[in-house]
């Protein structure tokens, strides 16, 4: 069976490519209702786990620690495969937690989803497997290998925009003319934002820039909505348990999602989730609400959506708000619904704004079309940061960078960009520092976010390549002569991650190195 899947901050989709149709899988909530999206949830009580649909079943179980929104963790700066994160009272590495998830969404698709139940027990589900356009290959490699680990046989990743511009592509295709072939997607989702611009030409699809914000979306709209709630009633943060400063902020989302156009005032049940101290100790009956101006809230939000299109402006051509080679601009995302969003798109871009039907699926349902070899979609993208690599010069005293792939490199969706490099050996050991980094400046210095990778150490000396040596130890020197030929082999896949193969071509002595964090 083959799925789209949008592993979101708050939500995940997953969409069914079937015969020419793409619908979304429906999950039946803890209550009974009927759910479009699957809870990126977890749940934790005296070391055990639970993920989606049962943790959501826990939210008001005050013996659960309930963590919404934990895909931010591989957003964090430092993040590394086998970093340690901490789920109430439980520390597990990042990959067992992202692989607990997807091992229990791939049993809930099967066990309680409204897929038909021969195809729903089905035994291998091959997925296309969307992922932030600004995400690093740490993010890339362990979202990946999660879903390897969970059972699931990935075809493919995929940015989250560009899947967005194949639904378009599917849905708007008569935007898209001769004298206008880009489009723009606007993906705001529940903890990240990103913007991409597409270049559509007949079924080739080019992603050719890509930007965003790795910590801005629908939780940070939450957020602002809590602080005005509770600023209406005197009442600090710092009054409040995590417990119900987090089933408050689930309340003032699910009421930001029933802000339409006409909606004049939002209604936050405040006494209902205070627990009875905190109703006590702040005087607050239970059945108290909090009525916040919808205007007010709109305004509070101003400098988020601003942001938002400082970021659309550095994908478009020159900033250019009429972008006249622009079809138009595809909102996307479950956070894009704020009616403040499209009416703020609409007074600088005008009538190329298109919402699409259905925000919160439109990845899924794009990666889902983009797995249908019969809609005849061809992706490619490019990799979304340079990556390089700091190599020893002068004897050991100085370093000089050397780019490996820019953040121009185009990769496609069957096969990967290579790079390889070869050279005689001047010292005995080679000592590489592999980064990415948001761009290099004129001098060619890396600058932007700059993310280091782990070292790598190769020994030329064909002494040294027994393999029992702590070459981080050996002091490294300039040889007197030209040593072994070296060939260092790079391979940047389509889901942005780089293998590296290093050989000493006259001994026939190798290493492989998959590089991540």
């Amino acid at each position: 069976m083959r799925l789209g899947i949008d592993f979101g901050t708050t939500r995940t989709v997953v969409a069914v490519c079937d015969r020419g149709n793409y619908p979304v899988v429906g999950f039946v909530g803890p209550g009974g209702e009927s759910l479009d999206w699957y809870p990126t949830v977890v749940a934790e009580r005296d070391g055990a786990l639970r993920y989606g649909l049962e943790a959501l079943g826990l939210m008001a179980d005050p013996s659960w620690t309930v963590v919404r929104s934990f895909k931010r963790f591989l957003s964090s700066p430092a993040v590394q495969p086998d970093g340690i994160v901490r789920i109430g009272g439980t520390d597990l590495t990042l990959l067992d937690l992202l692989t607990g998830f997807f091992e229990a969404l791939q049993r809930d698709i099967r066990e309680d989803s409204n897929l038909p139940e021969p195809r729903r027990a089905s035994i291998d589900f091959e997925a296309f497997v969307a992922t932030p356009a600004n995400a690093h290959s740490t993010q890339r490699f362990l979202t990946l290998e999660a879903f390897r680990r969970a059972g699931f046989e990935v075809a493919a990743m995929m940015n989250e925009p560009s899947a967005a511009g194949v639904e378009y592509a599917h849905r708007y295709r008569n935007t898209i003319t001769k004298g206008r072939e880009n489009i723009v997607v606007y993906d705001l989702g529940g903890g990240t934002f990103d913007v991409s611009l597409v270049r559509m030409t007949g079924q080739n699809h080019d992603v050719a820039e890509s930007s965003g914000i790795a910590r801005l979306g629908g939780d940070d709209f939450d957020s602002v909505l809590l602080d005005l709630a509770l600023a209406e009633r005197g009442i600090s943060r710092r009054t409040l348990t995590s417990r119900t400063l987090e089933v408050l902020s689930v309340h003032c989302c699910e009421q930001k999602e029933r802000l339409n156009n006409n909606s004049r005032k939002i209604v936050i049940e405040l006494g209902a989730f205070l627990n009875p101290r905190e109703r006590e100790t702040l005087n607050v009956a239970e059945d108290a609400v909090v009525t916040v101006k919808a205007s007010d809230f709109y305004d509070a939000c101003e400098p988020l959506i601003e942001r938002t299109l400082e970021t659309l402006a550095r994908v478009t051509p020159d900033g250019d708000s009429l972008m006249s080679d622009v079809a138009g601009i595809y909102v996307v995302g479950g956070a894009s619904a704020l009616p403040a969003i499209t009416r703020r798109l609409r007074k600088t871009y005008g009538r190329r704004v298109h919402r699409s039907p259905y925000p919160s699926a439109a990845t899924a349902i794009g990666l889902a079309i983009a797995m249908d070899s019969e809609a005849g979609y061809q992706l490619t993208e490019r990799f979304s940061h340079t990556f390089g690599v700091f190599r020893e010069a002068h004897d050991g005293a100085e370093v000089a960078f050397d780019t490996i792939f820019d953040r121009g490199t185009t990769l496609k969706t069957s096969e990967s960009a290579e790079l390889t490099r070869t050279y005689r050996a001047v010292h005995n050991v080679g000592h590489f520092r592999y980064i990415e980094c948001g761009w290099l400046s004129a001098r060619g210095i890396p600058s932007g976010d700059i993310t280091p990778f782990a070292d790598v150490y190769f020994p030329f000396d064909q002494r040294l390549q027994s393999g029992n040596n702590n070459l981080s130890t050996v002091p490294i020197r300039r040889a007197q002569r030209l040593g072994h030929l070296i060939q260092e082999k790079y391979a940047v896949d389509p889901a942005g991650i780089v293998e590296l193969t290093i050989t000493d071509l006259d001994s026939g002595y190798a290493c492989r190195h998959r590089l991540s964090r």
